[in-house]
């Protein structure tokens, strides 16, 4: 499972890999250590945050940042219903899965441990090493569900 990074743990397995901690991969991991338990940032949400804090990175710079954290399993991409990925801290204490409405993009956040287990059992059975595991559900939820009705 993934671990709890701080910027020294980032920085070392970077380092073991070739790459370093700029100084955008250290503010984009604290902009997600500080993030609210169940909020989600796209690139986009992300680049503006920084932006109104000051902070001067590209866009592009925020793209690639966040490929390589997801690819680390630092960061959990999920793909919401409005079409684009959006990114949170990927928190072994707080496994979760997802429920979202695809016409109002509402979003509910709910635990499963048969699903970890699933997917851990999966993972050690053919010699993966788990990352994340997570399960997202498209629906309609009930408000949208009501105006679908004829009149």
């Amino acid at each position: 499972m993934a671990v709890s990074y701080t910027v020294t743990s980032l920085k070392a397995e970077l380092n073991e890999k070739g790459w370093r901690l700029t100084p955008q991969r250290e503010t984009i991991l604290q902009v997600f250590q500080n993030l609210q338990k169940g909020n989600h940032l796209s690139a986009e949400d992300l680049y503006n945050l920084l932006q109104n804090d000051g902070e001067a990175i590209s866009l592009s710079t925020i793209y690639r940042t966040l490929k390589l954290m997801a690819r680390m399993g630092i960061l959990r991409e999920l793909e919401l219903a409005e079409g684009h990925k959006h990114y949170e801290l990927n928190q072994p204490s707080y496994h979760h899965h997802h429920l979202i409405c695809v016409r109002c993009n509402k979003t509910i956040e709910f635990k499963s441990d048969s699903i970890l287990k699933v997917g851990v059992k999966t993972a050690q059975k053919e010699g993966y090493h788990l990352l994340d595991c997570q399960l997202t559900i498209h629906a309609v939820c009930p408000v949208c569900q009501r105006s679908l009705l004829p009149i």
